[in-house]
């Protein structure tokens, strides 16, 4: 019987597999690099232990230290979470070669589904061998890992090599290993779907199907939605999909959670691979069949058997990732203090940071899953659509408005969404929509602040002013202290404190609910940054100046690029390397590099100089 459990994870999965392990009296340990000295993952299990160092290389992938990990803090069994070491065999034998249980499936079985490459051919599918014009769209991607990392699109052959560098590069940097491959590509115009198959499976020759899940609405081949069970397929597809992911378990001896994923067009799947591992959207199968995925891992683990039959589905349930990024500038990551999550309702919030804790460089910028299970498909994208429009987000940027509209954008409304939805949608979906009357409401707040703690003196008469930028504009806003309170033009305010102010505008009363942080300020769900009476000189840049987006490090400057060269708009200049993802910066237009401060393998914080190109 088990009865500690070292989790070789961080973030959100580490804290989901702690909270399974205290509900079933097991003890957890948790590793944690210096940069995770305080996060969530690792205050919230009965023993920590560090792993020196930052970067993910040095930490959270070296197999070696986790094991002497469990075995100093006298765990009995490992469980890898998702990512990192994960789908490792050689961890898996570690970890069993040191006589401690690993809660996964056996080397053996990773080993066989580990490169996408043999998976394919164990599963009889051909690989495309030569690229020619007639197989164009290609998708080149990475052997191992997944995540989006080291998959490149590929539309025209002059473009195929340039694809497989970058794409050998970034696998090598995230999984250690650089083998890609091409296959077609089904998705964007071609109007493919991702279908996903979970598979259980015990010690005793019993395999379950936990029905499908779609995952089509992707950014950078990385799931942003999914949903269980997939809308719209047909009884026959259906079964030949839980069919072909029963035939891809026991192929490879397979025991534990495991997904099979396929892409699908019309009635026709195509065999992508099997994740040998859990996934981070098991919660909607979890709330579809009423199951506890991770739970059923240290049972199997145990040696326990599965009942002859799965559990019956009951009703829909949909998953949204919240994540530190803006969706807006390329999906550039973002960095800082999380202030304050809170996601109202019923709905299943997995996170790994709490109020207060920091969002860093190093890892991915997974903020949080919400999911909600409703009796129907409608009723839970609307349950979770509302419940992310009134979520409190105090911090970086994310990409709650992006969920929220995507949610309840008509397309996937109807469930006629495919891999491509993003590049049909996306400039519809990030259109800037803040609330005209959020820069008032902030300075109203402000001014009761300021008033009631004597900052300074009011003239009745005297309009006061402040400026709030927001959505890239800059909002100038007028108001007046009286003698019956604080008044503005157009609006009648029926109450303003520092927390929470309510307009009156046309007859209809709106509430806003303030808070600040230094030059930060959130009016429900507008972010805004209060700006100085009079612009600080030291901070303008020359026209065609290109900022750092986000923190990182450059790797790499284009081919003989330096200053007095020529380039185009568009032309990519240099990469920036920022959690496990590349970056490319490209010319904001035709002219000339007049100079380049960035230099490989330098670290780079948002807003600092790259380089300047003076347009033509």
């Amino acid at each position: 019987m088990i009865t500690s459990v070292l989790v070789a994870n961080r973030g959100e999965i580490a804290c989901r597999v702690a909270r399974t392990c205290h509900e079933l009296g097991i003890r957890t340990v948790a590793v944690h690099s210096d940069a995770d000295e305080h996060a969530l993952h690792a205050r919230v299990a009965d023993t920590a232990v560090r792993l020196p160092g930052s970067a993910p290389a040095d930490t959270y992938l070296r197999g070696d230290l986790i094991v002497k990990a469990a075995l100093a803090a006298g765990a009995d069994a490992v469980h890898p979470g998702y990512g990192f070491l994960s789908e490792n065999a050689a961890f898996a034998r570690a970890v069993r070669d040191a006589g401690l249980v690993w809660i996964g499936p056996p080397p053996e079985a990773i080993e066989a589904m580990a490169s996408k490459t043999r998976a394919k051919e164990l599963m009889g599918v051909e690989p495309l061998r030569e690229v020619t014009e007639a197989a164009l769209p290609v998708l080149v991607k990475a052997a191992a890992g997944g995540g989006g990392r080291g998959m490149r699109v590929v539309r025209r052959l002059a473009d195929l090599d340039g694809a497989l560098a970058a794409a050998r590069a970034e696998a090598a940097s995230a999984f250690g290993d650089g083998e890609v491959f091409v296959e077609p590509y089904l998705g964007g115009e071609a109007g493919g779907r991702h279908v996903e198959v979970q598979v259980l499976a015990d010690t005793h020759g019993t395999v379950w199907t936990l029905g499908t899940r779609d995952c089509s609405l992707q950014r950078r081949h990385q799931k942003v939605i999914e949903e269980a069970p997939a809308p719209g397929l047909s009884r026959r597809l259906t079964d030949e999909l839980h069919a072909l992911a029963v035939r891809a378990a026991r192929a490879v001896g397979y025991t534990g959670a495991g997904t099979v994923e396929f892409l699908v067009a019309g009635e026709r799947a195509h065999f992508l691979e099997m994740n040998t591992r859990l996934q981070v959207e098991h919660p909607v199968t979890e709330a579809v069949f009423g199951v506890d995925l991770v739970a059923e891992q240290i049972r199997i683990a145990e040696g326990h058997a599965l009942d002859d039959t799965p559990p019956p589905a009951r009703g829909h349930a949909v998953e949204a990732r919240l994540y530190a990024e803006d969706p807006a500038r390329d999906w550039s990551p973002q960095t800082g203090r999380l202030h304050r999550l809170a996601v109202p309702g019923t709905v299943r919030l997995d996170t790994g940071y709490s109020d207060g804790d920091d969002i860093g460089v190093h890892y991915d910028p997974l903020l949080a899953k919400a999911v909600a299970h409703a009796p129907t498909r409608a009723e839970a994208i609307r349950k979770l659509a509302s419940a992310l429009e009134r979520a409190v987000i105090h911090g970086p940027v994310t990409n709650r408005d992006l969920l929220v509209r995507s949610l309840r954008h008509e397309e996937f409304a109807q469930a006629r969404m495919d891999t491509g939805f993003y590049d049909r949608h996306l400039p519809e979906l990030t259109a800037p929509a803040p609330d005209p009357y959020a820069p008032l409401a902030a300075a109203l707040a402000d001014a009761h602040g300021r008033s009631r703690f004597g900052g300074w003196r009011n003239l009745p008469s005297q309009p006061q002013t402040r400026r709030y930028a927001t959505a890239g504009e800059e909002h100038e806003v007028r108001y007046r202290h009286t003698r019956d309170g604080l008044t503005a033009d157009g609006v009648h305010v029926v109450h303003a404190d520092a927390a929470l102010v309510v307009l009156d505008v046309d007859g209809v009363r709106r509430r806003y609910e303030v808070s600040r942080y230094g030059d930060r300020v959130y009016v429900g769900a507008t972010a805004l940054t209060a700006l100085p009476r009079f612009p600080d000189p030291t901070v303008q840049h020359a026209p065609g100046s290109l900022l750092a987006p986000m923190p990182g490090t450059v790797v790499r400057i284009a081919d003989g690029l330096a200053e007095g060269a020529a380039v185009e708009a568009g032309q990519p200049l240099l990469w920036l390397e920022a959690m496990k993802m590349q970056h490319r910066i490209t010319a904001p237009a035709t002219g000339t590099l007049t100079a380049l401060h960035a230099t490989p393998g330098q670290q780079v914080e948002p807003g600092m100089l790259l380089a300047v190109v003076q347009p033509a």
